[in-house]
């Protein structure tokens, strides 16, 4: 089956997690998640990529964007990659590649489901086990979304900004959304969407990115497998 063409919409946020090659760490030490971020920043400014929530993991990323062009997106994920890739293999001095093939996306309805992508992201390492709450994570936007610290990466979505008048309001409101947890259906479509290359969003928003792209955005159902032709029986007469 051909593979689809990635949806990117101009001032659409988007959902993106990229992986290591066979979920292999592609991130070794402090310096490594520090040279990430600053290339992203990079090439993020360069390609015009806001950034809007991120978790660098030790063997993934997860980052939730918005572009200015159709092209932003890709064009900022394939610099930054061989950037990466190449840092990393000269101070490891390692060979090959270090990414699991494209990177996954999906197109979101901020509306819906920005800041339940944010919490999603900012909540990995806790899923994981790896802090008790995400403010214990550093290489997390929770410290600009929930605690109000400023870094070049971050860019607030207006979403995020109707939250509150200012920052004290915008960062309490924001900090109470992670009182509950995110109910395990929700999860499994964030995570559906994102691995299909779909739409995380209602009907109407799913109609209306068919009629911008002319691009279906539901994963095909697949039919029953096909039940084996019975031989036929052989006489001898």
């Amino acid at each position: 089956m051909a593979r689809l063409p990635r949806l990117c919409l101009p001032g659409i946020p988007q959902h993106i997690i990229q992986r290591g090659n066979n979920r292999q760490a592609c991130f070794a030490s402090e310096e490594d998640f520090a040279a990430y971020a600053h290339w992203l920043i990079e090439y993020s400014q360069r390609y015009k990529v806001a950034i809007h929530a991120w978790v660098f993991m030790t063997n993934h990323v997860h980052l939730l964007v918005t572009p200015e062009t159709e092209t932003a997106i890709s064009q900022m994920m394939q610099t930054l990659g061989r950037h990466y890739v190449r840092y990393f293999n000269y101070t490891y001095r390692r060979t090959g590649t270090l990414w699991e093939g494209r990177f996954k996306s999906c197109v979101i309805n901020a509306t819906e489901y920005l800041l339940v992508c944010q919490r999603y992201i900012e909540l990995n390492p806790v899923r994981a086990g790896m802090v008790e709450a995400p403010q214990d994570y550093r290489w997390s936007s929770y410290h600009a979304n929930g605690l109000g610290k400023s870094t070049q990466l971050w860019t607030p979505h207006a979403v995020y900004l109707n939250l509150g008048a200012d920052t004290a309001e915008r960062t309490h409101a924001y900090r109470a959304l992670f009182r509950g947890h995110i109910d395990t259906e929700t999860l499994q479509r964030v995570r559906q969407a994102t691995q299909q290359g779909m739409v995380l969003g209602n009907e109407r928003f799913r109609r209306e990115i068919e009629q911008l792209t002319g691009r279906r955005t539901t994963a095909l159902k697949r039919g029953p497998k096909p039940k084996p032709q019975e031989k036929k029986k052989e006489f001898l007469l």
